[in-house]
């Protein structure tokens, strides 16, 4: 709960879970007051229930993602201590997924990620208990399967259908139970279908294009279309896969000697690598692609890790673990030097911080680093090797929570300067923002009926509304408005500065202005 609410992301799923609580409509998921259909409720659920324990404040909406992410490695721990190689080996497989970079950075953040990885990490792993399973506890499990795979289409739509089946179907082939699968679809169809179908109707009713935009905006032609939101190539979660994978990346050559050795016999790494590389092509085949969607792929991710290591010890592996995290503690003080050497020197005049003690904690945590994987690298017992790598990033987590650069707090973080001027909103306060702050002026004035200027970004679907028309307004209709109620403040306007600087020569003159930087925002009132 330290860090400022970031935005867009963390803001507007804050928002949305906040206007379901406010305005007692759990079912058509609402953002600025405004229809939102980009992803279903089970999320925005989870974090008004988090809201409601715990207050509307950033802990609060981040806290959900958390528990979402202890709950996946307690399952990849429950996986590897059942089907593998005991306590100790799944102990590290747990640790893996927590440490990875993404992992992290994703779990302590209040996006749908973290959740949707967890409910398909359930599926999988209820499935897994199935397959191997007596009668009766298979059809529970598989009962259990259907009801996961449900709650995970209820937080983000098909994927946690095509997840499962992408991973599943090769497994069956490969294990030589193909035929099998058309006898046990049916219960895991039929539990999944009772957990959808109340609130799929009850939406239907209330907002009958949902499913329309859903399936075809979010799914089609996210999945299809070369015109798709945040298109990337082909190699993109191949490029980036080894940064986020992080510190574990630097063992991949030893845990696939690991994996080479044991000869791929059991059935858990036969599951945990369909799980792994099917997914992940699916969504390299994608055209949109955000990093976070690969989230999913990390739980078998850390389970082939630490089945890999274990044999890599076992038959005597040591060189190339040594030299792995030594290249790897050699990274990282290169980047403490090159953070003091920008923060010092500058880079073109840039600095990253203005407070001593934030970069002093940065190059600590990169310090502490390299510290911990050079005596990773002397320590003689496998066990303790591997619990030392998984430790080795834990000072950088902690202190990322303090050392968010200046620019980015500037660019990303308007809370702490829209509360500097909230005083100055009163109940008949008409606020006017653009598309860019807009879910954290909602949350932090507790407000659903903001204007927006000059386009509806994310909510420009919801604006084409005949009762939200109305909403949108250009900038003659802007200055009408502040022409009609010249003098009296009833008028704020709050938006990108770049933005601002562009419009204020057709403006009238404010009666207040205020901004936190170039790169920030303004505060403006008629």
């Amino acid at each position: 709960g330290i860090r400022p609410i970031i935005i867009p992301d963390e803001s507007r799923y804050a928002e949305i879970s906040r206007e379901m609580i406010d305005s007692g409509d759990w079912i058509v998921p609402r953002l600025n007051g405004l229809r939102y259909f980009e992803k279903p409720v089970m999320g925005y659920w989870l974090n008004a229930l988090s809201i409601k324990l715990f207050g509307e404040n950033a802990f609060a909406v981040r806290f959900p993602s958390a528990a979402a992410t202890g709950l996946s490695a307690f399952m990849v721990f429950l996986l590897i201590r059942r089907f593998s190689g005991g306590t100790v080996e799944a102990t590290q497989a747990a640790l893996i997924f927590l440490t990875s970079f993404i992992v992290f950075g994703v779990g302590t953040f209040n996006i749908l990620d973290s959740m949707l990885a967890m409910f398909v990490t359930a599926s999988m792993t209820s499935f897994f208990f199935a397959h191997n399973g007596d009668s009766f506890k298979k059809n529970v499990f598989l009962l259990l399967f259907g009801v996961f795979c449900a709650l995970a289409f209820l937080t983000k739509g098909f994927l946690a259908f095509v997840i499962p089946v992408v991973a599943i179907v090769p497994f069956m082939i490969w294990e030589g139970r193909f035929k099998a699968l058309f006898i046990i679809c049916w219960l895991p169809i039929i539990a999944a279908t009772l957990v959808v179908i109340p609130w799929a109707v009850m939406v239907h009713f209330k907002a009958p294009d949902f499913w329309n935009f859903f399936v075809f905006n979010e799914h089609i032609k996210r999945f299809l279309s070369s015109g798709a939101q945040h298109h990337e190539s082909f190699w993109y979660y191949i490029y980036l896969f080894p940064a986020v994978a992080l510190p574990w990346t630097c063992l991949f050559p030893a845990a696939i000697l690991g994996l080479k050795k044991t000869g791929i016999k059991t059935s858990i790494t036969r599951f945990a690598i369909c799980w792994f590389f099917f997914p992940f092509l699916f969504f390299s085949v994608s055209k949109g692609k955000i990093l976070t969607y690969i989230l999913p792929c990390f739980p078998p991710f850390a389970m082939l890790m630490s089945i890999g290591l274990k044999k890599y010890f076992e038959t005597g592996g040591k060189k190339l673990f040594s030299v792995a995290v030594g290249l790897l503690a050699v990274l990282a003080v290169i980047i403490a030097v090159a953070l003091i050497g920008v923060q010092i020197i500058g880079f073109k005049g840039f600095k990253p911080y203005d407070q001593t003690w934030k970069w002093g904690l940065g190059v600590f945590g990169f310090v502490m680093f390299a510290f911990l994987l050079i005596f990773t690298a002397r320590a003689s017992n496998s066990k303790t090797k591997l619990m030392l790598v998984g430790c080795s990033p834990l000072f950088l987590f902690l202190g990322s929570n303090f050392i968010i650069p200046d620019l980015t707090l500037e660019h990303k973080a308007p809370g702490t300067f829209l509360l500097k001027n909230a005083h100055k909103i009163k109940t008949d306060t008409m606020l006017v923002t653009d598309e860019d702050p807009m879910g954290a002026v909602c949350w932090f004035y507790k407000r659903d009926d903001v204007y927006l200027l000059e386009g509806g970004g994310e909510v420009s679907y919801g604006l084409n509304y005949e009762d939200a028309k109305s909403r949108s307004l250009n900038l003659r209709q802007f200055k009408d408005l502040v022409l009609q109620n010249a003098e009296k403040g009833r008028v704020v306007l709050i938006a990108k500065s770049r933005k601002y600087m562009r419009w204020k020569q057709n403006l009238p003159e404010p009666l207040y202005e205020d901004s936190n930087g170039k790169g920030g925002y303004v505060f403006v009132q008629y």
